[in-house]
């Protein structure tokens, strides 16, 4: 394995304490969000706040910066646009508008676009049940990760293991979910797909370092370290790889960021954010769940 740090002898699991405070303010924050979201007072996309989605059929190509510019023009803002482009299709949700909005929308593309004859093919309305029932599938689904990584660590390692990176999963998604309320993003479907890739990612780091502690468990039977010295030695071992897989990763979501277009471009800073957010629970929240709630057991084994 190629160590990017060399030998390093950090002491994480003295700073547990300070870590996980600051973790709980994170989750503290999170919880607020998730307040804010279900009152419907944060920056919720169409899927969840309710719209109007517009089907554009065009004669000839056209691209999402045209469409997103002739929507400038006649102050249409914080329209989600999605391309069709071997229908040479546009689909165009906006959230509540006001009376009239579609047949300004008609007006600017047929003014604007005129060489591409575009035509409204289809209008569906997303109302308030719609919304909301969105929102309660992606909560589903979330608890579902949870639960599965939950099982996954209780059958792979200990079940000590397993709180420590449920917690430290749920700390990622409620930190980062925290984070785009703050900033005002927008939360919508495709944040929620990062959520949930940020907690495989989160949970396959998590993984590697739990591995490689439970390797060196049998060194603590034998009296020759303490468990907490043990836990700082497995996570100083598998820090070069920590740091290596983290820092590829985040360089291909900043590739997405300033090159994947205005589509992407929310869901490279949420993967961006939860790599970091990732990465630091792995290291300051998954191990020391584990110390403060199944030393003695794991000494005992």
């Amino acid at each position: 394995m190629i160590h990017f740090l060399g030998k390093t002898n950090i002491d994480f699991l003295g700073k547990k304490y300070f870590a996980l405070i600051f973790s709980c303010a994170m989750i503290v924050l999170g919880l607020v969000a998730i307040f804010h979201i279900h009152a419907g007072n944060a920056n919720l996309g169409v899927d969840f706040a309710g719209g109007l989605g517009l089907q554009v059929r065009f004669s000839q190509p056209v691209t999402l910066a045209e469409v997103r510019e002739v929507l400038d023009q006649v102050q249409i803002k914080d329209a989600d646009i999605q391309e069709l482009p071997t229908e040479k299709k546009i689909l165009i949700k906006l959230k509540k508008q006001e009376e009239g909005a579609q047949d300004t929308i008609e007006k600017a593309l047929k003014d604007s676009l005129v060489t591409k004859e575009p035509i409204i093919e289809s209008v569906t309305a997303i109302g308030p049940k719609i919304g909301e029932r969105t929102k309660r599938d992606a909560l589903l689904a979330i608890l579902a990760a949870t639960i599965g990584i939950l099982l996954y660590i209780a059958i792979r390692f200990r079940f000590h293991f397993a709180i420590g990176a449920t917690i430290a999963t749920f700390h990622d998604v409620m930190a980062l979910l925290g984070i785009f309320y703050l900033l005002d993003k927008e939360i919508n479907l495709i944040f929620i797909s990062a959520l949930l890739t940020i907690a495989g990612y989160s949970l396959t780091d998590t993984v590697v370092v739990f591995d490689r502690i439970r390797e060196n468990l049998g060194k603590v039977a034998k009296g020759n370290v303490t468990l907490e010295a043990l836990m700082n030695k497995s996570i100083n071992e598998v820090l070069s790889r920590t740091i290596i897989t983290s820092l590829t990763t985040f360089i291909s979501a900043l590739a997405l960021f300033f090159f994947g277009g205005e589509v992407l471009h929310d869901f490279a800073l949420a993967m961006m954010l939860g790599i970091i957010i990732g990465t630091y629970s792995s290291i300051f929240i998954a191990s020391p769940v584990v110390l403060l709630i199944g030393k003695n057991s794991l000494i005992k084994r």
